[in-house]
Protein backbone atom coordinates (compact mmCIF):
# COMPACT_ATOMS: atom_id res chain seq x y z
CA UNK A 1 0.00 0.00 0.00
CA UNK A 2 1.19 3.54 -0.76
CA UNK A 3 1.27 6.00 2.14
CA UNK A 4 1.55 9.79 2.26
CA UNK A 5 2.53 11.49 5.50
CA UNK A 6 1.41 15.06 6.18
CA UNK A 7 3.87 15.85 8.95
CA UNK A 8 6.92 14.17 7.50
CA UNK A 9 9.92 16.35 6.50
CA UNK A 10 9.56 17.70 2.96
CA UNK A 11 5.75 17.82 3.08
CA UNK A 12 3.59 15.35 1.22
CA UNK A 13 5.25 11.96 0.68
CA UNK A 14 8.00 12.84 3.15
CA UNK A 15 10.14 14.32 0.41
CA UNK A 16 11.08 10.78 -0.65
CA UNK A 17 8.71 10.63 -3.55
CA UNK A 18 7.96 6.97 -2.86
CA UNK A 19 4.80 6.81 -0.82
CA UNK A 20 1.39 8.05 -1.94
CA UNK A 21 -1.73 7.58 0.14
CA UNK A 22 -5.13 6.70 -1.25
CA UNK A 23 -6.94 9.93 -1.97
CA UNK A 24 -3.88 11.78 -3.39
CA UNK A 25 -4.61 13.91 -6.43
CA UNK A 26 -4.33 12.31 -9.88
CA UNK A 27 -1.90 15.06 -10.84
CA UNK A 28 0.39 14.07 -7.96
CA UNK A 29 3.73 13.13 -9.57
CA UNK A 30 4.17 10.00 -7.44
CA UNK A 31 0.72 8.67 -8.25
CA UNK A 32 1.34 9.15 -11.96
CA UNK A 33 4.84 7.68 -11.94
CA UNK A 34 3.83 4.59 -10.00
CA UNK A 35 0.78 4.11 -12.14
CA UNK A 36 -1.34 3.97 -9.04
CA UNK A 37 -4.70 2.38 -9.64
CA UNK A 38 -7.76 4.58 -9.30
CA UNK A 39 -5.73 7.79 -9.15
CA UNK A 40 -8.92 9.80 -8.86
CA UNK A 41 -9.24 8.63 -5.29
CA UNK A 42 -5.76 9.90 -4.42
CA UNK A 43 -5.24 13.32 -2.81
CA UNK A 44 -2.25 15.17 -1.41
CA UNK A 45 -2.39 15.06 2.36
CA UNK A 46 -1.50 18.27 4.18
CA UNK A 47 -2.24 20.66 1.34
CA UNK A 48 -4.10 23.77 2.46
CA UNK A 49 -2.89 26.06 5.18
CA UNK A 50 0.81 25.80 4.30
CA UNK A 51 0.47 26.01 0.52
CA UNK A 52 -2.58 28.24 0.09
CA UNK A 53 -3.01 31.66 1.73
CA UNK A 54 -6.49 32.76 2.49
CA UNK A 55 -7.58 35.99 0.79
CA UNK A 56 -7.30 38.86 3.29
CA UNK A 57 -8.32 42.53 3.29
CA UNK A 58 -6.06 45.54 3.52
CA UNK A 59 -4.10 46.22 6.66
CA UNK A 60 -4.50 49.45 8.59
CA UNK A 61 -1.05 50.62 7.50
CA UNK A 62 -1.90 50.06 3.82
CA UNK A 63 -5.16 51.98 4.18
CA UNK A 64 -3.39 54.86 5.95
CA UNK A 65 -0.78 55.07 3.18
CA UNK A 66 -3.45 55.15 0.46
CA UNK A 67 -5.50 57.78 2.28
CA UNK A 68 -2.37 59.88 2.85
CA UNK A 69 -1.51 59.77 -0.85
CA UNK A 70 -5.06 60.82 -1.76
CA UNK A 71 -4.92 63.73 0.71
CA UNK A 72 -1.56 64.91 -0.64
CA UNK A 73 -2.78 64.78 -4.25
CA UNK A 74 -5.97 66.63 -3.30
CA UNK A 75 -3.98 69.30 -1.46
CA UNK A 76 -1.98 69.88 -4.63
CA UNK A 77 -4.90 69.74 -7.08
CA UNK A 78 -7.47 71.96 -5.33
CA UNK A 79 -5.46 75.23 -5.39
CA UNK A 80 -4.52 74.65 -9.01
CA UNK A 81 -8.17 74.05 -9.88
CA UNK A 82 -9.26 77.21 -8.04
CA UNK A 83 -6.61 79.26 -9.87
CA UNK A 84 -7.86 77.96 -13.23
CA UNK A 85 -11.47 78.76 -12.33
CA UNK A 86 -10.45 82.31 -11.33
CA UNK A 87 -8.58 82.86 -14.57
CA UNK A 88 -11.50 81.51 -16.58
CA UNK A 89 -13.90 83.90 -14.85
CA UNK A 90 -11.52 86.79 -15.50
CA UNK A 91 -11.34 85.84 -19.18
CA UNK A 92 -15.14 85.74 -19.37
CA UNK A 93 -15.34 89.15 -17.68
CA UNK A 94 -12.86 90.66 -20.15
CA UNK A 95 -14.74 89.20 -23.10
CA UNK A 96 -18.12 90.41 -21.80
CA UNK A 97 -16.77 93.92 -21.18
CA UNK A 98 -15.23 94.02 -24.64
CA UNK A 99 -18.46 92.84 -26.25
CA UNK A 100 -20.62 95.36 -24.39
CA UNK A 101 -18.21 98.20 -25.12
CA UNK A 102 -18.23 97.29 -28.82
CA UNK A 103 -22.03 97.25 -28.78
CA UNK A 104 -22.16 100.64 -27.03
CA UNK A 105 -19.82 102.15 -29.62
CA UNK A 106 -21.73 100.63 -32.53
CA UNK A 107 -25.08 101.81 -31.12
CA UNK A 108 -23.69 105.33 -30.67
CA UNK A 109 -22.34 105.43 -34.24
CA UNK A 110 -25.51 104.02 -35.81
CA UNK A 111 -28.10 105.99 -33.85
CA UNK A 112 -26.13 109.24 -33.39
CA UNK A 113 -26.88 109.03 -29.71
CA UNK A 114 -25.52 106.95 -26.83
CA UNK A 115 -27.71 104.29 -25.19
CA UNK A 116 -29.47 105.47 -22.05
CA UNK A 117 -29.42 102.01 -20.46
CA UNK A 118 -27.83 98.64 -21.21
CA UNK A 119 -31.27 97.29 -22.07
CA UNK A 120 -31.29 99.65 -25.07
CA UNK A 121 -28.54 97.47 -26.59
CA UNK A 122 -30.79 94.42 -26.34
CA UNK A 123 -33.95 96.11 -27.59
CA UNK A 124 -32.08 97.60 -30.59
CA UNK A 125 -30.62 94.19 -31.48
CA UNK A 126 -26.97 94.91 -30.74
CA UNK A 127 -26.87 92.15 -28.13
CA UNK A 128 -29.10 89.14 -27.59
CA UNK A 129 -29.05 89.64 -23.85
CA UNK A 130 -27.04 91.38 -21.19
CA UNK A 131 -24.44 88.84 -19.99
CA UNK A 132 -24.12 87.86 -16.36
CA UNK A 133 -21.18 89.28 -14.48
CA UNK A 134 -19.10 86.16 -13.68
CA UNK A 135 -18.20 87.46 -10.22
CA UNK A 136 -21.61 88.70 -9.07
CA UNK A 137 -23.58 86.12 -11.08
CA UNK A 138 -26.14 88.75 -12.08
CA UNK A 139 -26.87 90.80 -15.16
CA UNK A 140 -28.18 93.68 -13.02
CA UNK A 141 -24.88 94.58 -11.31
CA UNK A 142 -23.06 96.09 -14.29
CA UNK A 143 -22.00 99.67 -13.60
CA UNK A 144 -22.60 101.79 -16.70
CA UNK A 145 -20.50 104.94 -17.02
CA UNK A 146 -22.37 107.95 -18.34
CA UNK A 147 -20.74 111.18 -19.33
CA UNK A 148 -21.57 114.28 -21.25
CA UNK A 149 -18.89 113.82 -23.88
CA UNK A 150 -19.75 113.36 -27.52
CA UNK A 151 -18.33 110.19 -29.04
CA UNK A 152 -19.39 110.66 -32.66
CA UNK A 153 -19.89 113.69 -34.88
CA UNK A 154 -23.56 114.46 -35.09
CA UNK A 155 -24.32 112.79 -31.76
CA UNK A 156 -27.43 114.43 -30.34
CA UNK A 157 -27.80 112.74 -26.98
CA UNK A 158 -25.33 111.73 -24.26
CA UNK A 159 -25.60 108.49 -22.35
CA UNK A 160 -23.62 105.38 -21.54
CA UNK A 161 -20.07 105.51 -22.81
CA UNK A 162 -18.51 102.62 -20.89
CA UNK A 163 -19.36 99.77 -18.55
CA UNK A 164 -17.59 98.11 -15.60
CA UNK A 165 -18.14 95.07 -13.41
CA UNK A 166 -20.18 95.52 -10.25
CA UNK A 167 -17.84 93.29 -8.25
CA UNK A 168 -15.72 94.79 -5.47
CA UNK A 169 -13.27 91.87 -5.57
CA UNK A 170 -9.63 92.26 -6.57
CA UNK A 171 -8.35 90.47 -9.65
CA UNK A 172 -5.25 88.33 -10.03
CA UNK A 173 -3.38 91.37 -11.38
CA UNK A 174 -4.08 93.34 -8.16
CA UNK A 175 -6.70 95.71 -9.56
CA UNK A 176 -10.39 95.70 -8.65
CA UNK A 177 -12.75 94.20 -11.21
CA UNK A 178 -14.90 97.34 -11.16
CA UNK A 179 -11.98 99.28 -12.67
CA UNK A 180 -11.53 97.01 -15.66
Amino acid sequence: MLNCFKNSPGGCCGGSGLRVAPGCAPHHPIARSLGAPNTRAFRVVGQGSANHRKARGFTLIEMMIVISIIIILTAIAVPIYKQHVLRAREAVLKEDLYSMRQSIDQFTQDKDKAPQALDDLVSAGYMRQIPKDPFTDSDQTWEPVTDDSIQVLGQTDTGISDVHSGSKQVGSDGTAYNTW
